[in-house]
C-alpha cells in the first residue's frame, strides 16, 4: 500500500467550487487584487490554494508570508552577513518585494499582527516597498496578488485587507458523509490527470488574451451599482472590483461581451460579502443619473421604455443576492465591523515585533540586533582595540545594540462566568448577554477574548483566546448551568491564561468575572472547610493582582442573598466592583465598560 500523498492536484480537491472559481478568475484578471477563503480547519483551504500555484504562468512567484514574521523581513533590511564582508551597507529585499508580480499567501491570516496587516495593506495601496532606516534608503516595486485564507471562528481578516481583496468567499457548507468519503479516497488514491491540468492552463492562457476585449454594457454597470446601493456596500472600490469580476468570468467562458451569469458571480463574490444591510422590498426603485437624450430622442416614452429595461436586471440581481444573505447579517465580515469603530488600545515596545524605532543597549539572543547602531558604537575604541597592523574591526559585549519596536498593544479579556446553581437562579440569561455585548465591543477594537465556565468541580475553558464573536456565542448559548461553585479553579484558570498571553506579547489582561463570589468547591479544600476556601480565593486573587491582571467583578446577586463575598473578592484583586442586581443584559454591559 502507497503512502498517502502530501498535496493533490487543483481539479482533485473535493468541494470548495465557488473558492475554486474565485482562484481562477484571480489568475485571468490581476485587478481583482486578491481572494480571502472562509473556511473551517481541515476543509482543503490551504491545499486548494498551493494547488493554484501551479496553474500560474511559468516562473510566476508564489510567496507564502509566515504569521510570526518581523516588519523588517516583511518590507526588506540589511543583510548582516554581507555587509560585515563588503565593509558597506547590503539590502536584502524583504517578503513583499520577492512576491512582486506574482502571488502572496497568508494562510490563518486573521491572526497576522494588526501592526503587520496595515502595512501589508498599505503596500497593495502604492505598488511598491520603501524602507528607509539603518542608513539604508531604497524602493522596490510590490505589485502582487494576495490570497488569504482563514477560519472565521478565530476572527474576522481586518477590514483594511479585506478593502484591498476583490473577491470574498463566504464561508463553505460542510458536505456530507458521500462527499468526505470522496475526500478520503481522493487523497488515498489521486486520480490528477496532467492532461487536465495542462488543459486547465491553456484555457486560463487564452482568457488572459482575451480579456482586454470583453465589454460590459452600460446597463450592467448600473444594476451592479444599484445592487451595491441597496445592500449598503461602501466605497467605488467594491463597484470596480465587481465589474472586474464580471469581466474576467466572461473572457473564463470564452465571450466577449458580460452576460447576466457574469454579473451574478460577481454579486456573490464582491458585493454581498461587503453587504451592510438587507435590501428593502422598494429598493431597486432609486434611479442612477442617465445620460443625457440626443435631439433626437426627446420622446418621454422612449425614457419610460430604457427604465423598464434596466429594472427586471436590477431586481433579478438583488433577489439573487437576497436569497444568498444569512439569516444573521453579523455572519458576513463587513456587516460585523461596520456596527462601530475599531478603537486604539495604546502602544507598547516590543522586543521583536512592530515598527522599529530605536536600538538599545542588549543581548541579540533576547532581540534582533541592530547593526548599525553596533558599528558606530564600536567605532570610537577602534584605535585602542586593534593590534598593530590588524585591520578587522573588533565589537565586544558593551557595543552590541538591539532593536526595539512599536506594536499595538492588544489586550485579552477573560470573561469567567459563574454556571453554579447559585448564578443560574440569579440573572444567568443577563449574563450571558451582557457577556455577547462586551465580546462584540472587544471584537471592534480588535482584541481578544477568551470565555471560562466554572460550575461543578471545576472550572473549564470554552473558548481559547479568539477575536471570534460568533463561536463565544455558540458557547454561551449551549453553556449548563447548576451545581458547586469552583471559584477557586476559575481564578487558578485565569491566571494560567493570563501568563500564556503574556508570553506571547499580549501586555495587558483584564479579568471579567460574573459571580456571587460565594465559593463552595475548592482546588484542594474540602467543600465543609470553610477558612480553607476563603484562602485558596484569597491567595489566587493576590497572584493575578501580583502580575498587573485588572480584574472587574460583577455581582448580580440580590442585596438579601448576599454576604458581601462579591465586593471582597474585587478587593482581594485589587480591581472594580459592578452591582446590578435587577439589571438588563445592556444595562449590565454599559455599567462593566464604563467600569473598566
Amino acid at each position: 500500500m502507497g503512502g498517502v500523498p502530501t498535496s493533490l492536484a487543483f481539479t482533485s480537491i473535493v468541494g470548495l467550487e465557488t473558492a475554486r472559481q474565485a482562484l481562477l478568475l484571480l489568475a485571468v484578471n490581476p485587478a481583482l487584487g486578491g481572494a480571502a477563503i472562509a473556511a473551517k480547519v481541515g476543509s482543503g483551504k490551504s491545499t486548494l490554494v498551493r494547488a493554484f500555484a501551479a496553474l500560474l504562468p511559468e516562473g510566476t512567484p508564489f510567496v507564502e508570508l509566515p504569521l510570526n514574521i518581523t516588519e523588517d523581513r516583511l518590507l526588506g533590511g540589511l543583510d548582516l552577513e554581507a555587509t560585515l564582508v563588503k565593509g558597506s551597507p547590503v539590502f536584502e529585499p524583504g517578503v513583499l518585494a520577492r512576491a512582486h508580480g506574482g502571488v502572496l499567501y497568508v494562510d490563518n491570516a486573521n491572526r497576522l499582527e494588526p501592526a503587520l496587516a496595515g502595512v501589508l495593506a498599505e503596500v497593495m495601496s502604492n505598488g511598491y516597498v520603501r524602507v528607509e532606516r539603518e542608513g539604508v534608503s531604497t524602493t522596490q516595486p510590490a505589485r502582487f496578488l494576495l490570497i488569504a485564507t482563514y477560519d472565521p471562528d478565530e476572527g474576522e481578516l481586518p477590514l483594511n485587507l479585506l478593502d484591498r481583496m476583490g473577491l470574498i468567499v463566504p464561508l463553505a457548507a460542510q458536505g456530507d458523509a458521500s462527499a468526505r468519503v470522496e475526500v478520503v479516497r481522493r487523497n488515498l488514491q489521486p486520480t490528477a490527470d496532467e492532461d487536465e491540468i495542462t488543459m486547465l492552463r491553456a484555457m486560463l492562457g487564452a482568457a488572459r488574451e482575451r480579456l482586454p476585449k470583453v465589454c460590459i454594457a452600460d446597463d450592467h454597470l448600473a444594476a451592479l451599482v444599484q445592487t451595491a446601493l441597496a445592500l449598503g456596500v461602501e466605497g467605488n472600490r467594491a463597484d470596480v472590483f465587481a465589474a472586474h469580476a464580471a469581466l474576467a468570468a466572461a473572457a473564463l467562458e470564452g465571450r466577449d461581451t458580460v452576460d447576466e451569469e457574469d454579473l451574478r458571480l460577481a454579486v456573490r463574490l464582491v458585493l454581498l460579502p461587503r453587504a451592510t444591510q438587507a435590501p428593502t422590498e422598494n429598493a431597486s426603485a432609486p434611479q442612477l443619473p442617465t445620460a443625457p437624450r440626443s435631439a433626437g430622442s426627446d420622446k418621454e416614452g422612449e425614457e419610460d421604455t430604457s427604465s423598464e429595461q434596466e429594472r427586471p436586471l436590477q431586481e433579478l440581481l438583488l433577489e439573487a443576492a437576497q436569497a444568498a444573505l444569512p439569516p444573521n447579517l453579523l455572519d458576513l465580515p463587513f456587516a460585523a465591523q461596520r456596527r462601530g469603530r475599531r478603537g486604539s488600545r495604546g502602544q507598547t515596545l516590543n522586543a521583536r515585533r512592530g515598527r522599529y524605532v530605536r536600538a538599545v543597549i542588549g543581548d541579540p539572543r533576547a532581540g534582533r540586533i541592530a547593526l548599525l547602531p553596533t558599528l558606530l558604537a564600536a567605532a570610537p575604541w577602534q584605535s585602542l582595540r586593534r593590534a598593530a597592523g590588524e585591520q578587522r574591526m573588533q565589537i565586544r559585549r558593551e557595543d552590541l545594540r538591539v532593536k526595539r519596536f512599536r506594536d499595538k498593544a492588544g489586550t485579552l479579556y477573560i470573561f469567567a462566568v459563574d454556571a453554579s446553581g447559585s448564578m443560574a437562579i440569579n440573572r444567568m440569561r443577563e449574563a450571558k448577554g451582557a457577556a455577547m455585548r462586551l465580546l462584540q465591543e472587544a471584537y471592534v477594537h480588535r482584541d481578544q477574548v477568551a470565555l471560562i465556565a466554572f460550575r461543578g468541580q471545576s472550572a473549564q475553558v470554552l473558548l481559547p483566546p479568539s477575536q471570534s464573536v460568533e463561536r463565544a456565542r455558540r458557547e454561551l448559548d449551549v453553556l449548563p448551568t447548576g451545581g458547586g461553585t469552583p471559584l477557586a479553579s476559575a481564578l487558578f484558570t485565569a491566571w494560567h491564561l493570563a501568563r500564556q498571553a503574556r508570553e506571547r506579547g499580549i501586555a495587558q489582561v483584564t479579568l471579567v468575572l460574573m459571580t456571587d463570589g460565594r465559593a463552595n468547591v475548592g482546588l484542594h479544600a474540602s467543600a465543609g472547610d470553610r477558612q480553607r476556601l476563603r484562602e485558596e480565593v484569597q491567595q489566587l486573587a493576590a497572584r493575578l493582582r501580583a502580575d498587573g491582571v485588572n480584574a472587574v467583578v460583577l455581582d448580580t446577586q440580590v442585596n438579601y442573598l448576599s454576604r458581601n463575598e462579591a465586593p471582597q473578592l474585587a478587593q482581594w484583586l485589587g480591581g472594580r466592583y459592578v452591582y446590578l442586581p435587577n439589571a438588563r443584559a445592556e444595562q449590565i454591559a454599559n455599567a462593566l465598560t464604563r467600569a473598566s
